[in-house]
């Protein structure tokens, strides 16, 4: 037998990081996503920086303030987007990794409600103080949730399609989320969660039946209860009321949806131009937070809307093609729910935005001011770009064992 032959019939060595899960090739990480999460990025800075000069004046700062801070921390998120690219996804699969994924952003949501810790702002406990550091337990509980559904449903596939031990318990730990959520109240980060939630049992291989029943009875138990303490909760009914009449009371209740309307119908098809627009000169509250879409409207009009739509459309789509090619379960359910969770948020944004649905006060990713919310997203986008890079399992190929004629020949 030559040496070629013999070098022939042994295994082929594949590189593999220290900690990183045995038998997989890790690639390139897949361009088009990065490409389009960079182009979220740069465009939702510069409307932001856009949208907050003015208001940044008028409370007595640099007109760059609010952009400098969020150029700051979009540094360090993709700092933190290309570690996570480069860690390997399967750490988040290991038990207390997952557990406490879950239990951490739980407990500070219980922190919140402590005097002197709970920040209240507008009747809502939504935030923590830790000295001049604000952020919100509800953005770390979108991770956590993705993290920790994904790792129950992957080691409890066997049982999904029960109900009692597939899916309750998963139904249990997405109840005590969203009853800390309403406890606050913040109503638009109770609907994202469920929603994430339940798209993750529906992929994990629960029964499509259950899933519908739940449904039903879910609704009807929320306006059962949504009756009952209409009393506690009465912004509710005034934000229905005013997505029902935008214009009913436009010196009150419905001025910011008023001024959104007013931002989207002046841009007209090309826009004001960049920069140009009239209604962040004070006029639309929260513009560089929840309402900043509007000025994106009003400035670039309705085809830089439909841009930025689109690439949120193919953000969505790129990452469940990753989803689809991970090379595992976990995997596959980390991309969608984390694909899901900028999706739908957006989704919710653009429609309370264009008055499509109630105010909830929603922030759009990558566009809307906020350290911690960036962070955390681009965060989520790094996880995804390792599950990208790992979708591929090395396969051994067998030793082919030559005959005592063919080793002759040879």
């Amino acid at each position: 037998m030559s040496e070629q032959t013999a070098a022939g019939t042994q295994k082929k060595k594949h590189f593999t990081l220290p900690l990183f899960q045995r038998n997989v090739r890790y690639g390139e990480v897949d361009l088009p996503f990065f490409l389009i999460v960079i182009a979220l990025l740069v465009i939702g800075i510069i409307m932001m920086f856009s949208a907050s000069y003015a208001w940044a004046i008028a409370e007595g700062e640099s007109g760059t303030y609010y952009a400098t801070n969020q150029i700051k921390n979009a540094l360090v998120g993709i700092v933190i987007m290309c570690i996570l690219c480069m860690i390997d996804y399967h750490v988040f699969q290991k038990a207390y990794v997952a557990v406490l994924s879950y239990f951490i952003p739980l407990a500070l949501l219980a922190v919140a409600f402590i005097p002197g810790l709970g920040v209240t702002d507008g009747g809502a406990t939504r935030w923590i103080a830790i000295g001049s550091f604000n952020f919100q337990p509800s953005e770390l509980m979108k991770i956590g949730i993705v993290i920790f559904f994904s790792y129950i449903i992957d080691k409890n596939q066997a049982n999904m399609r029960s109900f009692r031990k597939g899916m309750l318990p998963l139904l249990i730990a997405m109840g005590v989320v969203a009853v800390l959520l309403i406890m606050e109240p913040h109503l638009s980060a109770t609907i994202l969660i469920v929603l994430i939630s339940i798209i993750l049992i529906f992929v994990g291989g629960a029964d499509i039946k259950q899933l519908v029943a739940l449904g039903i009875a879910a609704v009807g138990i929320g306006l059962l209860v949504g009756f009952m303490m209409s009393d506690s909760y009465a912004y509710i009914e005034k934000r229905i009321a005013s997505w029902l009449d935008p214009f009913s009371d436009s010196l009150g209740d419905t001025w910011q949806t008023c001024q959104s309307l007013i931002a989207i119908g002046s841009g007209g098809l090309f826009g004001l131009g960049l920069g140009e627009s009239r209604q962040k000169y004070l006029y639309l509250p929260e513009s560089k937070n929840d309402f900043v879409f509007a000025i994106v409207c009003e400035e670039l009009g309705f085809v830089g809307a439909v841009t930025v739509v689109l690439l949120f459309a193919l953000l969505i789509i790129r990452g469940f093609y990753i989803a689809n090619h991970a090379m595992d379960k976990f995997g596959m359910l980390m991309a969608i729910g984390l694909t899901a969770h900028i999706g739908l948020q957006a989704a919710f944004n653009i429609a309370v935005v264009s008055n499509l649905i109630p105010n909830t006060g929603i922030s759009l990713p990558f566009f809307s001011y906020g350290g911690t919310a960036l962070i955390l997203q681009l965060a989520e986008m790094g996880i995804v770009l390792n599950i990208s890079r790992t979708r591929y399992r090395v396969k051994e190929k067998k030793k082919k064992v030559f005959s005592a004629e063919q080793t002759e020949a040879l």
